[in-house]
């Protein structure tokens, strides 16, 4: 006799299924900007749209595959996301574009290297916090004083470079 047990029935993975539709959205997006672009393929008929319609059917195929995958259930399970290290990565980009033409190029990322150690688990910012301006600082000599590539200068620049 056979043991005959239905089954579960299996619930499509919405998360996978917003994710596909978001792919075909940009797909979407693509084929219709590639449409407006005036196809000058010549003889070999390769133009400037050739190469994102190639991307965008790409993505196409993607977002069939990763739906196809979501009615399966052929995702495995994931752990809890934990959104805290995000956010404490997001509010350090936005303190450096909001604070990157006031306090100069070494403090705004040494405020975005403290709150993105922050976020992999260096609870202590004011050890990181100093050494992420040290660092930044670094690379504002190599970038604004050696290649002459403008990064916006702040009070600790203008300390150690007056005039410049």
């Amino acid at each position: 006799m056979s043991d005959f047990r239905p089954e579960p029935q299996r619930r499509p993975d919405w998360a996978a299924l917003v994710i596909a539709v978001f792919l075909a959205l940009v797909a979407g997006v693509m084929l219709w900007d590639s449409a407006r672009l005036a196809d000058l393929g010549g003889y070999s008929g390769v133009g400037p749209a050739s190469v994102p319609r190639v991307v965008a059917y790409c993505l196409l195929g993607l977002a069939g595959w990763t739906a196809l995958a979501a009615f399966r259930g052929d995702f495995p399970e994931r752990e809890p996301q934990n959104p805290s290290p995000i956010l404490w990565i997001v509010a350090g980009l936005a303190a450096q574009l909001m604070l990157l033409h006031i306090a100069g190029f070494s403090i705004a990322t040494g405020i975005l290297f403290a709150f993105t150690a922050r976020a992999f688990g260096k609870r202590n910012l004011a050890m990181t916090l100093p050494i992420g301006i040290v660092f930044a600082f670094a690379v504002w000599v190599i970038f604004a004083k050696l290649l002459m590539l403008h990064l916006p200068p702040g009070p600790l620049e203008h300390l150690f470079f007056p005039g410049g």
